[in-house]
């Protein structure tokens, strides 16, 4: 007797491979799928302005990378003695303004060429809730710590947010017309703007990217909301504080993730490469032995082996 339903989900193409470049951008779960791509030596970028959570930051974002436009003083201010920007997150903020500008617009640069070279792109939407700067009456990505009261909150409608990521579409494929675009739901809580008001914006969300999704191509849509919330619908694949995906949830998602998007040669390869990971994470009791030194030559050569075939691979 089975004890879940599980969510089928058809095979996708085309599929990513060891050759693929893939860029990532949008919420927290983004980290949690990019580590992965890490861990497994898999060639990616991710969100090189730090985490996006809605899709009008992320539109701002990709109408930046299309312009190829520059950030100046006019773009960033100081609070709390650090300087920030509105269409970033506070992870990129620093003491210094010129770092900051440096910081920014590199981060565009880099993100410009990457994407043009990009095989994937993996959008990952989080809350369909933005704030407005009222002063500027501008979207900002991130608050950061500036005072509740210069700034207002909405709820995106749902033909705003499809607006948004037609535009997100468009900017992307004017860089990179190849390009497949992989849209995903982020499976974490946005808890602080309520129960209720949480499950709002993740409808919206849905709405717009499967409507978007339906009416354009190389466009794809993942369920890794949907994963989390039917198949996985337990507090023990939360962590501690029941909002966020448990470790367990991330690598169950992550698997599915594989065998829907990754080719059968390279399946094969993630476990070449994990079984090398743990290798290199052994920690030998005499490291002065025979059969560790003999260890560590079968390991080298797993390594070589690999880097024959990929060679930008670096362990």
């Amino acid at each position: 007797m089975e004890f879940r339903t599980k969510i089928p989900i058809k095979e996708a193409e085309p599929k990513i491979d060891y050759e693929s470049k893939i860029f990532l951008i949008g919420s927290c779960f983004v980290e949690n799928i990019g580590n992965k791509l890490d861990f497994y030596k898999l060639q990616n970028l991710q969100n090189p302005f730090g985490i996006l959570f809605h899709p009008l930051a992320i539109a701002k974002f990709f109408r930046k990378l299309k312009e190829d436009a520059m950030y100046t003083e006019k773009d960033i201010f100081q609070h709390q003695e650090r300087w920030h920007c509105f269409d970033a997150h506070s992870s990129l903020s620093n003491p210094d303004a010129e770092v900051l500008l440096n910081n920014l617009n590199s981060a565009l640069k880099n993100a410009r060429e990457f994407l043009q070279q990009s095989s994937h792109l993996v959008i990952t939407l989080g809350t369909a809730w933005s704030y407005f700067h009222l002063e500027s009456e501008q979207s900002v990505a991130n608050c950061h710590k500036v005072p509740q009261k210069s700034f207002r909150k909405e709820l995106q409608s749902i033909e705003e947010i499809e607006r948004a990521l037609n535009a997100i579409l468009e900017d992307a494929h004017q860089i990179n017309p190849d390009a497949e675009v992989i849209f995903t739901v982020s499976p974490v809580r946005h808890i602080k703007d309520g129960f209720i008001e949480n499950q709002r914006s993740k409808a919206h969300l849905i709405t717009a990217v499967h409507k978007v999704c339906e009416e354009s191509k190389k466009t794809h849509y993942f369920p890794s909301y949907e994963l989390m919330m039917d198949e996985l619908r337990d507090y023990r694949f939360y962590t501690e504080d029941m909002l966020h995906p448990s470790q367990t949830a991330i690598y169950y998602i992550w698997k599915r993730f594989t065998e829907t998007w990754f080719s059968e040669d390279s399946l094969s390869i993630l476990n070449e490469v994990e079984n090398i990971q743990k290798g290199l994470a052994h920690r030998p009791f005499n490291p002065n032995s025979e059969a560790h030194r003999k260890f560590l030559k079968n390991l080298n050569s797993k390594v070589s082996t690999l880097q024959k075939r990929y060679p930008h691979l670096q362990f």
